[in-house]
């Protein structure tokens, strides 16, 4: 048996190489897990309520969570197994948000994880006139809890209705509608199928190096995110024992609780993760300091198949017996693959957790191809550092003449959900247009080298590619966060929000205290600094490249604020709006 629906993983996984512990939750500081057998069979209980509850074929069912949990891939497979249509949203947005995306997609049930998700849905309930009722995961006062669903499914009344249901599910039938947050605009609806995730799900696969049945994995990034997602279905697929970790605040405490083999990472969470263990350096004296920080540099020189020569190889043994090894066992010890993937990765990153045992694959998708479409493997010489990988099995890419990069295989989208006129301003036949410039080496490595839509011109008339500066700034211990600016103006300019930890712990060791980012970015040392560091980075950009001008933001850039999407991505123009008084004092 092959899986062809998504529904199918966990039967297969159940059939060839089930587990005592196919998903763990912590609930009141204690792990509760559920076997593959086990799974199956309360999904097939909620189902038959699903269906007592009226739910009928390619309904749109919402569900918000604000972390990852089992009951989330309980609802998500027995919805799905009787051809409804799972409808993710993102916890962080807004009410008004909910109201656009639940009345866009006419959803008639909503799940929500606790009371926080809960009261922001109960606020715009009235406004969604299809909108039955809404259950929680949590107990909350006044809503109804999921639990009811086993007792109203416990009975074999609906039993026959849903096999027939099951058996109707075809491959090519809407499977999920997720609403891309954007930079810009109202979401979209992206529309996959079945077979668009489950050909994604196959072909990933086979990247990675994963042992069957007896390997964990911790999940933490957004299950409504297609990338965390479809790593979900990869590991109901080969067996391996997922672990969901409570919140990104306790990651550090759930990886050392777990020790799993492989989870998934945005750079960000793996920026503050190096710059939290760089600031370890800082705290050491004397000889220690100097090894820490002789290893690390080893590690930042990595260059995978022993490219580097014997003599390299020897030192990083060194460096890894000393120093790079307690950087793997502070993440739990086991960690033996970290995919990457939602924004680029800055190769130190990729060789630094590489040199420490802990491969750092990245990858390239997006939602609209469910997600990935290259990947990076060690196995075999299909890992370079610098690139996002080879294209996967049965996916097509292609560049086109202006540089974009164009995606043709059983991943691509069905389309935009009620926008045809969208969808085919991204489509070439049967060629999606990702929007992202890149270039394929003869190796077959893809690269990207920056947004489409976010290159702009210098009044000079010379393209400036933001995303390339900013990666290579960010490498300095400073910088937080950077948005590159300077459309048709005279050169670049950067809004740069400085690392609030180091730049306070900096500013203390020149023997001044600031209580706030906000007081810190007053500080002419601390400017100074940051603008030496820009000059520093700059010599790898040509003169019309190079930023001449930087103002530090004084807040800390975040989903809440607006400033990011809750793939931690930039939101340009509303930095843009937020900071225009100080981009136009860059400029005077």
């Amino acid at each position: 048996m092959i899986p062809t629906r998504l529904f199918d993983f966990i039967e297969f996984q159940a059939e060839k190489n089930p587990l005592k512990k196919a998903f763990s939750t912590k609930y009141n500081g204690d792990w509760e897990s559920i076997s593959s057998e086990e799974f199956c069979k309360k999904s097939r209980v909620i189902a038959r309520a699903l269906v007592d509850l009226g739910i009928q074929p390619q309904d749109k069912i919402a569900m918000i969570s604000s972390n990852n949990r089992t009951e989330w891939s309980l609802i998500d497979t027995s919805l799905l197994s009787i051809g409804a249509v799972n409808v993710p949203l993102y916890p962080t947005i807004t009410s008004k948000d909910y109201e656009y995306i639940l009345n866009h997609s006419e959803s008639t049930y909503c799940f929500v994880s606790d009371k926080e998700v809960y009261d922001k849905v109960i606020a715009i309930k009235d406004k969604v006139k299809s909108l039955k009722k809404i259950y929680s995961f949590d107990q909350i006062e006044g809503c109804s809890h999921w639990s009811e669903l086993l007792e109203k499914g416990s009975s074999m009344n609906h039993d026959s209705t849903v096999e027939n249901l099951k058996s109707k599910v075809k491959p090519e039938d809407l499977a999920t509608i997720i609403y891309t947050s954007g930079t810009t605009g109202v979401p979209k609806g992206v529309m996959l199928s079945h077979n668009n995730v489950v050909s994604n799900v196959l072909s990933s696969s086979k990247r990675l190096p994963l042992n069957n049945g007896q390997a964990s994995a911790l999940s933490f990034l957004p299950i409504c995110h297609i990338f965390e997602r479809v790593i979900l279905y990869v590991y109901m697929y080969n067996s391996i024992s997922v672990y969901f970790a409570e919140s990104i605040e306790t990651i550090s405490d759930n990886l050392k609780e777990v020790k799993p083999n492989f989870m998934t990472a945005v750079p960000r969470l793996l920026e503050k993760v190096y710059d939290k263990i760089y600031a370890r350096g800082g705290e050491l004296s004397g000889i220690k300091k100097r090894l820490f920080y002789w290893a690390v540099d080893i590690g930042l020189q990595y260059e995978p198949y022993g490219q580097n020569g014997g003599w390299y190889e020897f030192k990083l043994k060194i460096a890894q017996k000393l120093i790079l090894s307690k950087w793997k066992e502070a993440l739990g010890g086991n960690l033996d693959l970290i995919c990457s993937g939602s924004a680029a990765l800055q190769p130190r990153l990729a060789r630094v957790f590489t040199a420490a045992g802990m491969t750092l694959s990245e990858g390239y998708g997006l939602t609209e191809t469910s997600p990935v479409i290259t990947v990076n493997d060690m196995r075999n010489n299909n890992f370079k550092i610098g690139f996002v990988g080879t294209v996967i099995d049965g996916v097509t890419v292609k560049i086109a003449e202006d540089g974009e990069i164009l995606c043709k295989g059983p991943n691509v989208m069905m389309g935009y959900y009620k926008d045809p006129k969208k969808t085919k301003e991204v489509m070439s036949g049967d060629y999606f247009h990702t929007g992202d410039i890149g270039i394929i080496d003869s190796d077959g490595f893809l690269k990207i080298t920056d947004r489409k839509k976010e290159m702009f011109k210098t009044s000079g008339g010379k393209y400036i590619a933001p995303q390339v500066l900013e990666n290579q700034m960010k490498q300095s211990l400073f910088i937080d966060q950077i948005m590159v600016v300077g459309s048709g103006r005279k050169m670049p300019a950067a809004l740069i929000q400085p690392n609030i930890e180091y730049s306070l712990n900096w500013l203390k060791e020149k023997g001044i205290t600031c209580d706030s980012l906000e007081a810190a970015c007053k500080e002419n040392i601390l400017i100074q600094a940051v603008e030496n560091e820009v000059q520093q980075h700059n010599q790898n950009f040509g003169s019309w490249e190079q930023i001449k001008k930087i103002k530090l933001t004084p807040e800390e850039w975040s989903i809440d604020g607006g400033h990011l999407t809750p793939t931690m991505k930039l939101k340009r123009k509303v930095v843009t709006e937020k900071y225009i008084q100080l981009i136009e004092e860059m400029y005077l």
